[in-house]
C-alpha cells in the first residue's frame, strides 16, 4: 500500500472517530477498504458492484453487510473530501436481504428438557433448576428472566414494557410458583430479585449462557442445544403442540409480528429429513 493510500485510510479513521464509531468498527471498515483496493485500483461503479459480487461470493450475509456499510461509509468520505466520481455522488451499495430458515434447528429436545430439569432437581442444584424452568415454562427472554422479583412470584405474573410502552404480561405457571415460593422461605428471601450471584446483583445474560453450557456437558445434552434462547423455543413448540393458536402465541411471546412467530410452525431440518 503507497503512502498516499496510507495517508487517507488515517484520515478516514478519523472521519469514523467523530461520528463516534467504536475501535472494533473502525479496524472492520478500515479492512474492508484495503479489501476493496486489493481487488480493484480505482473507484468506479462497475468496481463498486463487483465488489459485492466478490463479497455475497465469499462470506455470509451478515459479513457482506458489515462490509457493505464499511464501503458506504469510505464513499461518504470521500464526497465530504470532495474527493469522488461525480457519478457516484449519491451513491450506495444496497445490503443483501437475511434469508430466513425454512426450520429451526438447534432447540433442546422435549426429551432433554426433562433430563436436565429433572437432573438439576435431584442435584439440589435449584437455583439452576429454577432458571430453567422459568425460561421454558414462560418464553421468557433471558433479559427478562432476570427481572423477575419475588413480588412477581406472588401474583403470577410480570408486566413489562417494551420500548414503544406496549404493554406485555409474562405469566407464571401456578404450580411453579408454588414451588419457587417454598424454595425462597428456606433461603430467607422475601423481596427483590431472584435471579442474582454471590454479590446479590442480578446475574448477567452472558453468566447464565456461560453455566448453561457447564449443565449441558455435566448431564450430556448436546452442547449446540443448551442456551437461554432454546428454552423460549421450546416453549413456543410445547404450546403450538397443545393450542394451535399462533396469534395468542405471538403475544405472549411479544413479537411485534406474527411472521416472527411462523417459525415455530416448521419443523427442524431433521425432522423435514426423518
Amino acid at each position: 500500500m503507497d503512502e498516499q493510500m496510507t495517508s487517507q485510510l488515517e484520515e478516514f479513521k478519523e472521519f469514523l472517530k467523530k461520528r463516534g464509531a467504536s475501535n472494533n468498527t473502525i479496524a472492520s471498515y478500515l479492512s474492508t477498504v484495503r479489501l476493496y483496493f486489493s481487488l480493484s485500483p480505482q473507484i468506479d461503479l462497475m468496481d463498486l458492484q463487483k465488489f459485492k459480487t466478490y463479497l455475497l461470493e465469499h462470506f455470509r450475509s451478515n459479513t457482506v453487510n458489515t462490509r457493505i456499510f464499511g464501503m458506504n461509509q469510505y464513499l461518504l468520505y470521500l464526497k465530504e473530501q470532495e474527493q469522488i466520481p461525480e457519478e457516484l455522488a449519491g451513491f450506495k451499495l444496497s445490503s443483501v436481504k437475511h434469508q430466513q430458515k425454512p426450520f429451526l434447528d438447534n432447540v433442546i429436545t422435549k426429551r432433554d428438557y426433562e433430563r436436565l430439569k429433572r437432573g438439576l432437581k435431584n442435584d439440589g442444584d435449584m437455583f439452576w433448576y429454577f432458571v430453567v424452568r422459568f425460561l421454558a415454562a414462560t418464553g421468557a427472554r433471558i433479559s427478562e428472566l432476570i427481572q423477575i422479583k419475588v413480588e412477581h412470584i406472588r401474583i403470577g405474573c410480570m408486566d413489562l414494557y417494551s420500548k414503544g410502552g406496549k404493554l406485555r404480561k409474562i405469566y407464571f405457571p401456578q404450580k411453579l410458583c408454588m414451588e419457587m415460593l417454598s424454595w425462597l422461605e428456606l433461603q430467607g428471601k422475601d423481596s427483590g430479585f431472584i435471579f442474582v450471584n454471590r454479590r446479590g446483583k442480578q446475574i448477567t445474560p452472558r453468566g447464565i449462557s456461560w453455566q448453561l453450557k457447564v449443565l449441558a456437558k455435566r448431564y450430556r445434552i448436546p452442547v449446540e442445544t443448551v442456551y437461554p434462547h432454546s428454552f423460549r423455543h421450546r416453549f413456543a413448540k410445547n404450546f403450538l403442540s397443545k393450542f394451535n393458536d399462533i396469534s395468542l402465541l405471538a403475544d405472549l411471546m411479544g413479537h411485534e409480528s406474527i411472521e416472527t412467530t411462523r417459525i415455530y410452525l416448521t419443523q427442524s431440518s431433521k425432522e423435514q429429513s426423518k
